[in-house]
């Protein structure tokens, strides 16, 4: 999938649970929100990981573009809901948006950048 617009890399597309419980907020490269490279990138090697407070099952479910309750890989969109491709697809992933937008991190930012 080229990185051609400002969907595919600035706007989640999925939020991926780590092995330590931490999340990573991903473009549609499967990249950290904001990293326009098609180059592997490790999440861990960079400050872009999160403690989601909140994040339940029920919540999932209303953050996931099919509603799926799993918190280990949430999807806001598929190709086939494309926010950009009609107003109702984009109406609909803004009110996902929101959900995932109301939920807390916990922790205090890396102070350095680097490893976190």
């Amino acid at each position: 999938m080229p990185l051609k617009d400002i969907r595919s890399v600035f706007l989640p597309y999925c939020v991926q649970r780590q092995e330590d419980g931490r999340y990573a907020v991903l473009n549609r490269e499967y990249k950290p929100v904001g990293f326009w490279t098609k180059a592997h990138v490790t999440y861990e090697d960079h400050p872009t990981l999160v403690k989601i407070r909140g994040l339940t099952a029920a919540r999932a479910a209303k953050i996931s573009y099919n509603a799926d309750p799993s918190v280990e890989r949430i999807y806001l969109y598929n190709d086939g809901c494309v926010p950009t491709e009609s107003a109702a697809n984009m109406t609909a992933y803004l009110a996902r948006l929101a959900v995932l937008a109301k939920l807390e991190i916990d922790g205090e930012p890396p102070r350095a950048l680097g490893k976190s």
